[in-house]
C-alpha cells in the first residue's frame, strides 16, 4: 500500500535533512512550509520531497490537515521535523502496512534534552498517533497540542521516534511563551476563567506532578529543569488567562 509522509515546517534547516532521510522508505514525502527564511525548502527538495508553501499560519491542527489534503497515499505517516524514524520503527511500519490490523497506529517518542535521553518526567513513552489510513484520520483543529481523530481501531507499533525538540534553552523558553499564549486564548474562548492565585497553584502542582509523581528526579539536572519549565509554562498560561479575563470588553460600533 502506498505510504505518504507529511511534514509541516518553518525554519527547520537544522533538522529537516535527517528527518527526511529517516523516512526515505516512503512512497511520497510532502513538506508544507509556512514561510521559512532559511534553507528548509531547498534541503527538502534535495531529498526528493514535494514542497508546498502557505502564506499564513492557521495553527498546528489546521496546517497539518492542509498537508494531509495534499497526500495521495492509502496510508499517512505524520512526522515533525525534529523527529527521526528509527530502523526498528521503519521495519514495524512496513510490516503493519503489509497486513494492517487497525486503521491507525500509535508510536512512542524518546526525547533528548540537553544531551540526555529523558525516560521519566512524563516524557516517555509519550505515545502519539501518527500512522493512519488517509480516509480514517483527521487532525483536530487545536492551534496547539493537536491530535489525530481516528475512525476505527488504533494499535501500537514497536520501535519509536527519536525526538530532538529543543536545540537551546532560548528556543524552549520562546516555545513556552508562544504555546502559553495560544493555550490561554483557546481557554478564554471556551469561557474558562481563573483567579489571581490560580497561576501559582497550577504552577506548583505542575512542578510536583513532573518532578515527583512522574519521577523527573531520576532524569538528573535535566529533570529538574524540565519540571521548572513545565511549571513556568503553566504559570504563564494561567496569568495570561487571568489577564484576558480582566481586560475590558471591546467597544461596540455604536459606542465608537
Amino acid at each position: 500500500m502506498k505510504l505518504s509522509v507529511i511534514v509541516i515546517t518553518k525554519n527547520e534547516a537544522a533538522h529537516i535533512g535527517a528527518c527526511l532521510d529517516s523516512v526515505a522508505f516512503a512512497d511520497e514525502i510532502i513538506v508544507l512550509d509556512s514561510g521559512s527564511a532559511d534553507a528548509t525548502c531547498a534541503i527538502a527538495r534535495q531529498r526528493g520531497a514535494r514542497v508546498e508553501t502557505t502564506a499564513d499560519w492557521p495553527g498546528f491542527g489546521p496546517q497539518k490537515n492542509r498537508a494531509l489534503d495534499l497526500a495521495t497515499g492509502d496510508w499517512v505517516l505524520s512526522i515533525d521535523a525534529d523527529e527521526r524514524v528509527t530502523p526498528e520503527l521503519a521495519e514495524s511500519i512496513t510490516r503493519a502496512l503489509a497486513a494492517p490490523q487497525a486503521q491507525a497506529y500509535r508510536v512512542a517518542r524518546l526525547s533528548n534534552f540537553c544531551g540526555r535521553w529523558i525516560r521519566h518526567s512524563g516524557w516517555w513513552p509519550d505515545y502519539v498517533v501518527r500512522l493512519f489510513r488517509r480516509d480514517a484520520g483527521r487532525f483536530s483543529d487545536a492551534p496547539v497540542h493537536e491530535h489525530v481523530v481516528v475512525s476505527g481501531r488504533t494499535a501500537t507499533l514497536s520501535g519509536h521516534f527519536l525526538h530532538y525538540p529543543y536545540a537551546s534553552l532560548e528556543i524552549f523558553i520562546d516555545k513556552i511563551n508562544r504555546y502559553s499564549t495560544e493555550a490561554a486564548l483557546a481557554a478564554h474562548r471556551k469561557g474558562r476563567r481563573t483567579g489571581v492565585l490560580g497561576p501559582f497553584g497550577h504552577a506548583a502542582w505542575t512542578f510536583i506532578r513532573h518532578y515527583v509523581l512522574r519521577r523527573g528526579v531520576l532524569d538528573g539536572w535535566q529533570g529538574l529543569v524540565l519540571a521548572g519549565m513545565a511549571a513556568t509554562g503553566s504559570f504563564y498560561r494561567y496569568v495570561k488567562l487571568y489577564w484576558l479575563g480582566k481586560r475590558p470588553p471591546a467597544a461596540s460600533a455604536d459606542e465608537a
